[in-house]
């Protein structure tokens, strides 16, 4: 009761239900990669509320203190106050490791539930227009991952992430004409620097979530107003959308997602150690552990460093040191190229038309093969940050390893997409569902090289598919209903019309370009009662039978001459056809 009145109240200032009804229905696909970017955001709302627990208290400093905790085998020792409190957390504030740990974990789901998502953008081609800019706010919050991932990965002051501090701040040193000021700016001086610890924090707790949730709200906002893409399949076109209401379907299966992101993120923090400060021990510019690998999602850049030879040379008398190409060179490259994809491939295909059906990967050859190439790129990168674990595990020399995987950088990215344009085009041109249905003939198909090209401003034309139809039949009550039918399988319009045109119409918007037939109502259908609107004549004709039979009751009912009048007649009931009609599961 309290809760209605509530709604009640805000409805009437705000006039919320027009809004609320529109979204309770928005329709949603059911797809299941579609989990991706749901996954990203939960391990996003994960990370603030483990956050804001570790922020009362983690203290940002390098203020050297005795350590008094915990930890017995780091007791009266000198060390900061960052990595004092991070032991504390860990030792000796109740739930304080469990938190910490959940909170690591999920900054790594996080990256990876981006890249998963961003992957799954690009094989499918989700990036077309109209969706540009949000492919671009995808790629800036992959960055933002990526900052604040390693910001929060340098703040406990340990020896491990002291080192990639360091190694950072050379990284930005080479960087021709500008080095030596960049660093001055953003580390304060020279390192280690008292400044930098305070500028990590606020970047971490405050600059960048605050970005983040200000591109998240323009995703979603996207999102809504161009609709959401679907996988090609029977009744998906680009003017609708088919699958699951936001409610109750979605949002239960939404909700679920969500407590079981947060379950596996604590279940982690709770079982697998992750990031143990007190075994790597307080930062000293004179000391290294070995061996030392950032987290994954960074450390891409360290494998690179750990690849590229030695070559410094000199660019109109301005040296440029060696660790700038597999650094800075390299990831500027990676993120330009991902931001002008888009573009790139508009300017490749001349396809300029608006597109909400997602491509199947195997439509696209050559964007598969530039995918695997460079995922196949970045894994080897991966691979060869762990090299020195690798040696030790091996007992192969360190230098043998480096020099197979400079190969391996070379030959395998090639090989993968070679490997991976044939294959699908192989399959663009067969009949088969996938992979292991592929024929030898298939695969010297798959030798012709693809090309595909629309006008400018022009989508393909529908082609009538031979094996599709379109039923449509007039129920006993007079109403009209239509079915698809396909090769095995069959879809049922959820609801009922008032007139042949409504349903023709509905038809050809749910499957445009499927032949259209008129049938006998079939046995067994069941015959929902239709939820239209009645027409504007059929209520005005309501409301003047209703006015009609209060002034035939008024004349029935005089009232005395000198007494009070007659009372009113009822108002009309309210007409059924002004209920709201249930939409159907498909925008």
């Amino acid at each position: 009761m309290i809760t209605r009145r509530l709604y009640r109240s805000l409805d009437e200032r705000v006039g919320s239900t027009p809004l609320l009804r529109k979204s309770l229905v928005k329709v949603f696909p059911d797809h299941w990669t579609f989990m991706f970017g749901e996954i990203a955001l939960y391990s996003f709302v994960t990370l603030v509320l483990t956050g804001v627990f570790l922020t009362l208290f983690f203290e940002p400093s390098t203020a050297e203190q005795v350590y008094r905790g915990g930890y017995e085998a780091l007791s009266g020792s000198r060390v900061s106050s960052a990595f004092a409190s991070t032991v504390a957390l860990s030792y000796d504030v109740r739930a304080g490791l469990l938190f910490r740990q959940a909170h690591h974990w999920s900054a790594l789901l996080f990256v990876a539930a981006i890249v998963l998502h961003l992957s799954r953008i690009f094989f499918t081609g989700a990036f077309r227009r109209p969706r540009e800019i949000n492919w671009v706010v995808g790629v800036t919050m992959l960055a933002l991952a990526l900052l604040n991932g390693f910001t929060g990965y340098s703040m406990p002051d340990d020896l491990l992430s002291g080192i990639g501090l360091r190694i950072i701040y050379s990284v930005v040193l080479s960087i021709p004409v500008a080095g030596s000021w960049l660093a001055m700016l953003l580390f304060g001086g020279e390192f280690p620097t008292a400044q930098l610890l305070p500028r990590l924090y606020i970047s971490h707790v405050l600059l960048v979530p605050a970005a983040f949730a200000a591109l998240i709200s323009v995703h979603l906002v996207i999102i809504v107003v161009q609709k959401h893409t679907q996988f090609p399949g029977p009744g998906r076109r680009d003017r609708n959308v088919v699958g699951s209401r936001f409610w109750p379907a979605y949002t239960l299966r939404s909700v679920s997602l969500l407590l079981g992101v947060l379950a596996v993120a604590f279940a982690l923090g709770g079982l697998v150690q992750i990031n143990p400060i007190w075994i790597y021990g307080p930062f000293n510019p004179a000391k290294a552990t070995s061996p030392a690998q950032p987290d994954w999602y960074v450390a891409w850049g360290d494998g690179a460093l750990r690849l590229f030879p030695p070559a410094d040379f000199r660019i109109f008398g301005r040296l440029v040191p060696s660790p700038f190409w597999p650094s800075v060179g390299l990831g500027t490259i990676t993120f330009l190229l991902l931001y002008a994809w888009p573009w790139l491939e508009r300017w490749r295909t001349g396809d300029r038309a608006f597109h909400h059906v997602l491509e199947r990967p195997r439509e696209r050859p050559g964007r598969v093969a530039v995918g695997a190439y460079a995922l196949t790129f970045f894994a080897v990168l991966l691979v060869a940050a762990a090299d020195d674990i690798i040696a030790r595990l091996t007992r192969v020399p360190v230098t043998a390893l480096v020099t197979a995987l400079r190969i391996a950088i070379l030959v395998l990215p090639v090989a993968a997409a070679v490997i991976a344009y044939l294959i699908t085009n192989a399959l663009r041109r067969s009949t088969g569902s996938g992979v292991t249905e592929l024929t030898r003939e298939d695969m010297r198909a798959g030798l012709t090289p693809h090309r595909a090209r629309h006008p400018a401003g022009r989508e393909p034309p529908l082609v009538p598919p031979p094996d599709q139809v379109v039923q449509m039949w007039r129920n006993p009550a007079g109403t009209w209903r239509w079915r698809w039918r396909g090769p095995g399988e069959e879809l049922l319009s959820n609801e009922a019309y008032l007139s042949r045109d409504e349903a023709l119409t509905a038809a050809r918007v749910a499957f445009a370009g499927v032949r259209l037939e008129q049938v006998r109502p079939p046995a067994g259908v069941p015959l929902p009662p239709p939820r239209h609107r009645h027409p504007a004549a059929t209520r005005a004709a309501g409301v003047t039978g209703w006015l009609a039979l209060f002034l035939l009751g008024r004349r029935r009912r005089p009232g005395p001459p000198d007494g009070p009048p007659a009372e009113p007649g009822e108002e009309p009931p309210e007409d059924p056809g002004e209920r709201a009609r249930e939409p159907a599961a498909r925008e």
